[in-house]
Formats: structure tokens, sequence, C-alpha cells
């Protein structure tokens, strides 16, 4: 979905599809077909936007054989869908039955970052659509915490690769008038947590086409206000790649037995859920909700937030509720102004099938529903603010 700034510029609305995960490029086409153009059915629109996540098999298939390339491109234009961002954080397994601490493998202390994340920048330059010269992608805030503080050369590493980045991302500009930006990801246990965090690797290194991406989940379990965020990124001159529009778990009184039992139907084994309290002390917090639900090992005297993307149409059952509130005002923050601070906007809840059992969607046709209610939302918070959509 396309929608005209009050400024006169192009702001993309795209959802995610890691939600359906593939690990081929077969499967990748079997997306689009069985998932993807029917949520632009439903939606009634002549083309939808999606966040495209390519795993590594799939990557790689597209990067040796460009007629797949061409051929992919095709199929997206067929079936009414565009590209712009991809979601380069996962690199494969995503749809595993188990994949916790896996998704921050490799990371950017190890070459295999930097190979896969240049295959994607050169994808997406061959995907956009002919009138879009800027695409963009997602990625890893460097490395999970763990071994990476205590590895005395694990900044060094990263701070090369991502420079090597920039240099390749401006010989792909040079060589196909294409600008491709990558946006770090700040998320809770990460060597970059938040978008603080981001600030001096970022600063270190120093390129344009190098900034961060906000996901309004994250940002809200980090218990981060949206203005003082991107006021530091802004007075550092950190760039907004993209922004993910996805809300967290909230639990305003987690020491009630009640709360503690409808946090622990979120409880899954398939992703980490990473829990916060913001506290007089600071920030505290467990790598997974389970720990938090059954033990004692974070304080209860304030609300907690759970790293857990729910669907921003449908708030979870009392006395649980989303951070939609914090989505909104990330959102007034970076297209509400005089000008976008960034144009590419994509909905990401991957959690569906990691939902409560009662809550899961049972088909594809309830799934399809359910993403194509989610966007509406994210449309009408747009036109709310003065966006125009665009046929």
């Amino acid at each position: 979905m396309r929608f005209r700034h009050p400024c006169g510029s192009t702001v993309h609305l795209s959802y995610c599809t890691n939600v359906h995960p593939a690990e081929t490029l077969d499967g990748v086409r079997t997306q689009l077909r069985d998932h993807c153009e029917p949520v632009r059915k439903r939606l009634g629109r002549d083309r939808l936007g999606i966040g495209l996540w390519l795993a590594r098999d799939a990557a790689r298939s597209l990067i040796n054989d460009p007629s797949q390339l061409r051929s992919l491109r095709a199929e997206l234009d067929r079936r009414g869908l565009e590209v712009v961002t991809l979601n380069g954080f996962p690199y494969e397994g995503f749809g595993a039955n188990e994949v916790k601490y896996r998704v921050y493998k490799p990371d950017w202390t190890d070459p295999e970052r930097l190979c896969h994340t240049t295959d994607l920048a050169r994808l997406l330059a061959g995907l956009l659509p002919d009138d879009v010269t800027e695409g963009t992608i997602s990625t890893l805030p460097i490395a999970w915490r763990t071994p990476y503080d205590t590895d005395p050369g694990a900044a060094g590493r990263a701070h090369t690769a991502l420079t090597t980045l920039g240099e390749r991302l401006d010989a792909l500009a040079e060589l196909t008038g294409k600008s491709i930006r990558i946006g770090l990801e700040p998320e809770p246990g990460c060597t970059v947590e938040t978008t603080a965090d981001a600030i001096a690797p970022l600063t270190a290194v120093g390129h344009r086409r190098i900034g961060i991406c906000i996901d309004t989940c994250h940002l809200a379990t980090s218990f981060e206000d949206p203005d003082t965020a991107v006021d530091a990124l802004d007075a550092a001159g950190i760039p907004v790649a993209k922004a993910q529009l996805s809300a967290a778990l909230h639990a305003e009184h987690p020491h009630l037995p009640e709360v503690r039992t409808a946090l622990a139907a979120f409880a899954e084994r398939r992703f980490l859920h990473q829990t916060r309290t913001s506290t007089a002390a600071g920030l505290r917090g467990t790598d997974d909700l389970d720990e938090a639900v059954t033990g004692r090992v974070l304080p209860d005297g304030a609300p907690w937030r759970a790293h857990f993307h729910v669907p921003l149409h449908a708030p979870p059952a009392p006395p649980l509720t989303s951070t939609l509130p914090v989505l909104r005002s990330a959102l007034t923050r970076l297209v509400g102004g005089a000008r976008p601070l960034t144009r590419h906007l994509e909905v990401e809840t991957y959690t569906w099938q990691a939902l409560p059992a009662e809550l899961r969607p049972r088909t594809r046709t309830q799934l399809a529903d359910g993403i194509a209610a989610e966007l509406t939302l994210a449309r009408d918070l747009l036109v709310d603010l003065g966006l125009k959509e665009l046929p």
C-alpha cells in the first residue's frame, strides 16, 4: 500500500512474510500464492506491499540464477505484490519448532552475515518496482550479548563488516541506480538492546546507508519513549531506514496471580520472549517469559512487558493488554511531521502460530483475515495522520 505524505513524498506500508516462513524459493512462491495474494484481495487493493523474508537457501538460489530473480519479480507483478523492503534479521530456520537463540546466528562478527546481507541488497535492487529507487533491509542488531560482550575482538569485527557493507552498498548504487539502506533493529537482550545503544556503533560506522530499524514492539518492551528515542537518533544524525509496526504484551500488575496465569499462556517453546520491567535502578529483565512468570528474578512492583508480537487489531484479553499506544506515538513521530523520518513501514506480527491455542488462526483464510485487519488498522492510523492512500 502506498500513501502520499502531505509533503508530497511516498510512504510504503507492507507486511512481513516471516509470518509464513519458507526456506526455499519454491516455498517463497507458495507464500505469494497462498497467503500474500489472498491478503491483497481481502483488502480490495490492486497492489500490496510485502516485506519479503528470504532465507539463506532461497537467497542463494536467486543469486546463482538471475533468471529466477527475473521470474520472481514477474510473479510479484502478476499477483499484484511489490517489494521495497526485506527482513534480513532471521538467516534460516525461522519456521523451526524451536527458534529461540538460533535467530541471532550468524551475527555481525561472522563473515557469513556480511555475505548474506550483501546478497539481499543485490536481490532487493532487482526486485524494486520500476518507479522506486530506494530499498531497505532490517538486520540483526550486531549480536546477542553473549559471548559478544566478553569477546575483546567482537566489536572490531562487527565494525569492519558494517563498514565493508557500506562500501558495497555505495558500489551497488553506482552500478544499478538503486539505493539500498540497512537498519540495525535494536532488540532486548542483544548488544544493541535499545535505540540509545545503537548510536555509538552507528556513529562509528558513519555511513548514510546504514541506520536503524525501529521496531515498535522492541521499543515498548524496553520501555523507551518514542519521542526521546527519535530525538536522540536525530541529534546523532542516525537515519531511520525503516520502522516495523508491532505491539508487545503488557501486564500492568504482574504481582497478581491471575496476571501471572494470563502471562503463562503466552510462554511457548518456539520464540524467545524477553521480558522487561522499568525500575528506579534501571531496566531489569529475563531472557524469556517463562523465567519471569515462574521465578522470582524479576521485580513485580511495576508493569512488565514481554517481547511477544501480538496482533495489532486484537489485544489480549484483560488483565493483559498490548503496547499499541506506543506504536501510535512512534508512528506519529515518524510520519506525522512536516516530512516523514522514514518512508518504509512494515507490519511484523510473525507470532500468529505461537499465540495461545484458542487465539491461533486455524485456517489460511483466518490468517489472511487477521493480517488484513492489522493492515487496515495501520492504514487508518496513517490516514488519521494526514496521509492519503494511493491507488
